[in-house]
């Protein structure tokens, strides 16, 4: 038998609270990928109901695992904890706002290459939710018409897109969207650069394979010279 639970509060037409969010998002034509935040379509009070349907749906899970939860001390909390990990930690980016950033004016007139990182990050593939666990340098060079943002605000950033089930290549083309649309650099450079857990802990088993993902906008696509220093000095720090 599954360890019992406490019961889900349903609305009246005994929806729960997964349908009715879903609903929302499909009434007003929102996509709700895995890498999407749904954080607008989540009302008060509904992420305690969603971790409460997580953790029965996870109880399921290992039940059809042949886990005697009831009887195994070690698995006793386990779909609570799993479910308190997907809401509120490592997918935490698909339910919860951006981040508050504070911009300021480039009062001085900042016009050359800022480098920030290696920033950690931590995600996990889409595929088979595998933890991706890498650095991220990032590379700018500012507008003296644009704002600026404090550094802690990067990673800030850099951990709220990541918090979601994704894939590399995607997660750093949506935190160069991102940071393109609050501080709208003449240049943004973003390499990223990751463990998979996928081929460390299945299939191929593989330890030596990371990725690497490189996006080069506005400046550092057009100009050789700024390119090759960003890259210098990423690769200078990796040393």
């Amino acid at each position: 038998m599954l360890n019992r639970i406490p019961s889900l509060t349903y609305t009246a037409d005994d929806a729960p609270v997964s349908s009715r969010i879903r609903a929302r998002l499909r009434r007003a034509g929102q996509p709700f990928r895995a890498n999407d935040n749904i954080a607008a379509f989540v009302e008060d009070g509904e992420l305690d109901e969603l971790r409460l349907e997580v953790e029965k749906r996870m109880e399921e899970v290992l039940g059809a695992l042949v886990i005697d939860t009831e009887n195994d001390h070690n698995t006793a909390g386990t779909a609570r904890r799993v479910a308190k990990m997907f809401l509120d930690e490592v997918f935490a980016g698909r339910y919860r706002d951006a981040p508050p950033v504070t911009s300021f004016p480039n009062v001085s007139q900042l016009n050359e290459l800022m480098i920030v990182g290696p920033i950690t990050v931590r995600s996990a593939c889409s595929h088979h939710l595998c933890p991706i666990m890498g650095k991220i340098w990032i590379g700018v060079l500012p507008n003296t018409d644009a704002d600026l943002i404090g550094l802690s605000k990067y990673a800030r950033l850099c951990d709220w897109i990541m918090s979601r089930p994704q894939i590399q290549e995607e997660a750093a083309i949506m935190l160069a969207d991102e940071l393109e649309r609050r501080i709208r650099p003449d240049g943004l450079a973003i390499v990223m650069e990751a463990d998979h857990f996928c081929m460390h802990w299945r299939g191929v088993k593989d330890e030596k394979p990371v990725m690497t993902t490189s996006i080069m906008r506005g400046a550092f696509l057009e100009n050789d010279a700024l390119r090759r220093e960003f890259l210098e000095l990423r690769n200078r720090d990796r040393q």
